[in-house]
């Protein structure tokens, strides 16, 4: 893998696991992307090797959760993915003026909107870190709009596009997240702006590693979230402090299993290729790979119906939650839970089994009072 800059050497190694993820994916396959959105949603639970491998090999967990007969409603409808382009081809029109509106620069001959395109993504990484390097070595202000940004998760590249990022002449930079759900009287829901939190706060950590290594640079922990003004399609603006979501992902991040390890734990001849495999060959496949499923996977990944179900048939109590299994101990099937509560097995010392009994005894007399 590349350095975060996105064009430093390779280590040693990494072409061969490069090599082993296409053959899981599918040699003839093109890798699915990773995406801001997808990282803060891995990060958010580190523990699952399988969606680990699979993000990390590039596998499509839509075609692969419909092959294997469990589809998700997860992700964005066309409809909100098409008012998201169209408000922020409104902020960025005529060379950003509404965007550079909310940042209180009056005049655009000030700022400079570097050319950042190049060939493929570790290229384009290449080109955004020389163009903020040299944006902030001139002083000058700078929109660096779609850059590309490379950083490594789990022993895997994984490339990011923030929708802007601000050079300020004083060398701080400043992400910039565009959403299309209205911020009414100066605030937005509380649910959305924290996801928008949670996946700029991934931009600003892969920041992060460029400015180490550029002279005069810091990144920003306030980020700038644009969206409608009230009910109407004017761009406003609120700088969200994102200190609190950066510490939690970049600790998230690094206790992610290395896709090495995964790999090297893995069954010969193992495929997650969707389209040559028959649904059985992929379902031995996902299961050949440990899940840690909780019910908040939900809303964040497009296996999570094909893990909850077998979670539900393991009779596991991951199923309930993760609060609910920090409270349970050494209890970890939901027959022994209820074994426990019945008073038919489980150390009455144990705090877990002592609750449980006392709930089911309340539960036995409140019935008997009705």
């Amino acid at each position: 893998m590349s350095t975060s800059l996105g064009n430093g050497p390779e280590r040693p190694g990494q072409t061969t696991v490069r090599h082993q993820l296409a053959e899981l994916r599918g040699p003839a396959t093109v890798p699915r992307p990773l995406d801001a959105r997808a990282l803060a949603a891995l990060a958010a639970n580190p523990g699952c090797r399988r969606r680990a491998l699979l993000d990390g090999a590039g596998v499509d967990k839509t075609a692969l959760a419909e092959k294997l007969g469990s589809p998700s409603g997860f992700g964005q409808s066309q409809f909100a993915i098409a008012r998201g382009n169209a408000f922020e081809a409104k902020v960025k029109a005529d060379g950003g003026r509404e965007l550079l509106r909310l940042l209180g620069i009056e005049d655009p001959a000030a700022v400079d909107l570097p050319d950042l395109a190049a060939a493929g993504p570790q290229g384009r990484a290449a080109r955004t870190a020389l163009a903020l390097r040299e944006a902030t070595g001139a002083g000058r202000w700078a929109l660096l709009d779609h850059p590309m940004l490379a950083v490594e998760v789990a022993g895997a590249p994984v490339y990011l596009e923030p929708d802007v990022v601000v050079v300020h002449p004083d060398g701080r930079w400043t992400v910039v997240e565009i959403k299309s759900f209205p911020m009414i009287d100066g605030s937005a829901d509380a649910a959305k702006v924290g996801a928008a939190a949670r996946q700029a706060a991934v931009y600003v950590l892969a920041l992060g590693r460029i400015a180490a290594v550029t002279e005069g640079a810091r990144v920003a922990h306030s980020v700038l979230l644009v969206c409608p003004k009230d009910f109407s399609n004017l761009p406003t603006a609120s700088a969200v402090d994102v200190r609190k979501q950066l510490s939690v992902t970049r600790r998230q991040l690094e206790r992610l299993t290395r896709i090495e390890e995964i790999v090297a734990a893995l069954p010969e001849g193992l495929s997650f290729d969707v389209a040559e495999c028959s649904a059985e060959q992929l379902a031995g496949a996902v299961e050949a790979v440990p899940h840690a499923y909780a019910p908040e996977c939900l809303a964040a990944c497009e296996l999570a119906f094909h893990c909850r179900e077998r979670a539900r048939a393991a009779d596991v109590v991951e199923a309930l939650g993760r609060s609910v299994r920090g409270e349970l101990g050494g209890l970890t099937t939901i027959g022994e839970v209820l074994a426990a509560a019945r008073g038919e097995q489980g150390d009455p010392d144990d705090p877990a089994v002592a609750a449980l009994r006392r709930a089911q005894a309340l539960r036995t007399e409140a019935l008997a009072c009705r």
